[in-house]
């Protein structure tokens, strides 16, 4: 495959002809780009799903002896089912020096520029080596990347830091909240509606529930830790979807809801799902007095941890002297960066090209400027990569 061709515009357009949403497979993608890196000299290994069709990239380019600097980015992309797209989703379009199409934004404009970066690298003489990795099923929680951690974690060497490239406006961002996604489920006993108070109502149960959530939502908001750098200055619960019943005459016997905790560094989700526990055991204790069959079980379904990166370390600092700026922030969506921080012990930040208000959204749009502050920015990595980090 040739190398020498592409450039980050060019490249994007590529990857966004990849119509890769989370719930579709990656593997198209990860074989063009492995073979680009492959191509160029680099070393790369895939990391298959189960089912093969989805999978994980790492590549390394120079020395294979020492720690070096890791660009990580996802490769999945939301869904555009029912949103009113102007132009081709999986098509690049550019129109008033924007690239609009799924995924330009969050995140492949970051991928394209890393993988130029490691195209470039590959023709020097790095001492320090430069690491991509390509996730998938970031979107749907990190899922993808844990084998990637776990790859690592029986590694010789960790990267020395990472950089994250989820759209950032290039500012570097030491910070999100961790996440807990949960299923509540209510199980209660049927009855014709007309004789309802011989029955246990699960919605009215999954009700209760919701509204303990609630509660506690207006205490952490109220009484709760804060952390002023975010928009939403403390941890949060949130309930998405409800489900239950199957007509009107019945006493529903059964009702669900998903939940999730959006939580500061600072504020242990174990605790707040341990303060809902406590509520459902005793709310249990005196339903099962006339209602045995009473149940309400509580089952995590995803978690990854909050990234808290000090701004006065050193990957700060690099990455600000990188990228041309001295500001810092905190992001409210989040990111692979806090497993690679607290699985692997590597200082990570965020910083990439775009804004999140573009991302998610139909016609979705990255400035050609944040790709060109990108590129300047790798052109500054692989200057610090040949002189050794």
């Amino acid at each position: 495959m040739e190398t020498g061709n592409w450039n980050t515009q060019t490249l994007l357009g590529k990857l966004i002809a990849y119509p890769t949403v989370s719930a579709d497979p990656n593997i198209d993608l990860i074989t063009f780009c492995a073979d680009l890196l492959q191509t160029a000299g680099a070393k790369t290994t895939i990391l298959r799903d189960a089912t093969g069709k989805k999978a994980n990239l790492y590549a390394t380019i120079g020395p294979q002896d020492r720690p070096g600097i890791l660009l990580s980015g996802h490769t999945d992309v939301v869904p555009v089912a029912g949103q009113n797209w102007t132009v081709p989703p999986f098509e690049m379009t550019e129109a008033d020096d924007k690239l609009f199409g799924r995924g330009t934004c969050d995140m492949k404009g970051f991928v394209a520029s890393g993988l130029v970066c490691a195209l470039k690298a590959a023709t020097l003489d790095l001492r320090t080596p430069l690491h991509l990795a390509l996730s998938y099923d970031e979107e749907i929680g990190c899922v993808g990347v844990r084998s990637l951690i776990d790859m690592l974690a029986a590694a010789p060497f960790v990267p020395q830091l990472c950089i994250v490239g989820e759209p950032t406006s290039m500012r570097v961002a030491t910070g999100h909240k961790g996440k807990t996604a949960a299923k509540v489920q209510a199980t209660g006993v049927a009855a014709h509606s007309a004789l309802a108070p011989t029955g246990l109502n699960a919605i009215h149960m999954a009700c209760d529930m919701i509204g303990f959530l609630r509660d506690m939502q207006a205490d952490l908001s109220q009484s709760g830790t804060r952390d002023d750098d975010y928009d939403v200055p403390y941890s949060t619960v949130h309930v998405g979807t409800v489900v239950g019943g199957t007509a009107l005459n019945i006493v529903p016997d059964h009702a669900e809801f998903l939940f999730e905790i959006r939580n500061l560094a600072q504020d242990n989700p174990a605790d707040i799902m341990s303060r809902l526990e406590k509520y459902r055991d005793d709310y249990l204790r005196d339903l099962r007095i006339r209602f045995k069959a009473a149940d309400i079980t509580i089952d995590i379904t995803n978690t990854y941890p909050s990234l808290a990166t000090d701004p006065a370390s050193a990957v700060v600092g690099l990455v600000q002297s990188l990228a041309q700026t001295n500001q810092t922030i905190k992001v409210a969506f989040g990111t692979e960066g806090g497993l690679f921080s607290q699985k692997l012990d590597v200082p990570t930040v965020v910083c990439g090209p775009g804004s999140m208000d573009q991302g998610h959204k139909p016609d979705e749009y990255v400035e050609i400027s944040q790709l060109a502050a990108c590129d300047a920015m790798m052109d500054a990595l692989l200057d610090r990569l040949v002189a050794g980090v």
